[in-house]
């Protein structure tokens, strides 16, 4: 079983694997690998296609109604109609739908009208409850109930996060978050939505089912992972991450949880109800984001003008967690938090956090001055390259912080070869790379 984290309100839930990795068994390598998300359909959150048409006509049309001025030289086949709208490769259509898109379908040169691409996918199966078989239940939070379930028509496993609709409060402001960012997040190290299904009490969106996550990975490993895929993950949080940020979308609650697994090791970024789309400057959010052990000083210490650098310190942190086996600021107030990383890190001073001096919410706390220790004291296991870049993700002052894009290019990767820099975004790193090892069971 595959299990995430539903973030609405004072609820949190966690979407888990049932099943065990054992560590120290060998296994078959998975087959090498570049292939493309195999189900990625775009849509839209009525159910529509995301792949917009190129007409705003909102013309009355209907899949079954025959229109004969339509293809007569020309015969249809699933390769068109998964093109045309943008389906999964392995789709199962209905019974007599080929013959029925064929008579209705605008010919291929001419945009299909919104109206037509709504029904012919609704006609399809998408956005009804019926086509999905609900399976075990994987958990529940304050809003959402995640189960397992089957597709009917790609037989696939998807996860299904049943959000509550409060008849006066409508759908939580996290799921409609999740559901606006992630209709245009298309990336192979991001979880992918297929549907969306809108009915009076209840909004269920239907996520691609992974196995794990990464807090659960580690457990499995008895806490000590392969370094090798240690780098392997980071690499792909890294690259997930560096296509949000790009798009100017700030994950803001990234932590081991909210990072999903499959067995072929590809680790994709989830839970996106505390995203945000960062598209004024000096615009403020709020500063109750972001995990405690993974938050930021700047954030801890009541900042709200923050960017992507917000992601970057708890890249570090799981980093350091994947690395060792251990948190490393498992701060249990805001105070604790800061705490800890004073400890390790050092108290900043006007040298290594330009203003921090003046800033009345330090100064409250008066932390005893500590001098940084080296962090390779505490994570025996990382060598030189790995200790820079961790340097780099972990720097007080926001912009100081590494990029995403530049730490992908940090030479701590230079082993994984010049083509995992060139990868397209709908493609996974080579499975191959992956340290097969540390299977699943």
């Amino acid at each position: 079983m595959g299990r995430m984290e539903v973030c609405g309100g004072g609820g949190r839930q966690r979407w888990k694997s049932s099943r065990c990795m054992q560590g120290n068994i060998n296994l078959k390598p998975p087959p090498l690998t570049n292939s493309i998300v195999h189900e990625n359909v775009k849509m839209g959150s009525d159910g529509e296609s995301d792949q917009a048409s190129g007409t705003s006509s909102d013309e009355v049309q209907s899949p079954v109604r025959v229109r004969m001025r339509n293809n007569h030289h020309r015969r249809i086949s699933n390769e068109d109609i998964n093109k045309r709208l943008s389906l999964p490769a392995d789709i199962r259509l209905p019974e007599g739908y080929l013959e029925k898109f064929a008579m209705n379908s605008p010919p291929f040169d001419k945009p299909m009208s919104r109206r037509l691409r709504r029904a012919s996918l609704s006609e399809i199966g998408f956005g009804k409850l019926e086509t999905y078989i609900k399976l075990d239940k994987l958990g529940e939070g304050t809003y959402a109930t995640v189960f397992k379930g089957r597709s009917k028509l790609t037989d696939n496993l998807v996860a299904l996060k049943e959000i509550r609709l409060e008849h006066e409060e409508g759908a939580p402001c996290t799921a409609i978050r999740e559901v606006s960012l992630l209709k245009d997040l298309k990336h192979a190290n991001i979880v992918t939505l297929h549907d969306i299904i809108h009915t009076d009490k209840c909004l269920t969106l239907v996520f691609e089912y992974l196995e794990k996550d990464l807090k659960q990975y580690m457990d499995d490993c008895g806490s000590i992972m392969s370094v090798h895929n240690v780098k392997i993950f980071l690499f792909q949080l890294l690259r997930g991450l560096a296509y949000c940020h790009r798009r100017k979308v700030l994950h803001r609650d990234l932590k081991p949880q909210n990072l999903l697994i499959n067995e072929k090791g590809e680790l994709k970024l989830a839970d996106f109800g505390l995203a945000r789309a960062k598209s004024v400057p000096t615009k403020t959010y709020s500063n109750e984001v972001v995990t405690l052990w993974y938050r930021p000083p700047d954030v801890l210490l009541g900042s709200t003008e923050y960017s992507t650098p917000i992601d970057m310190w708890g890249v570090g942190c799981i980093f350091y967690e994947m690395i060792t086996g251990r948190p490393l600021f498992p701060g249990s107030t805001v105070e604790d938090e800061l705490h800890l990383i004073f400890r390790i890190l050092g108290t900043p001073t006007e040298e290594s956090w330009p203003g921090i001096t003046t800033s009345e919410e330090f100064k409250t706390y008066n932390f005893p001055r500590y001098h940084a220790e080296p962090l390779v004291n505490h994570a025996p296991r990382i060598d030189n390259d790995g200790h820079d870049l961790l340097s780099m993700l972990l720097q007080f002052e926001a912009k100081k912080r590494v990029s995403a894009e530049d730490a992908l290019r940090h030479s701590y990767f230079r082993c994984l070869g010049d083509q995992v820099q060139t990868l397209a975004d709908s493609k996974y790193i080579q499975s191959d790379l992956f340290d097969s090892s540390q299977r699943w069971s």
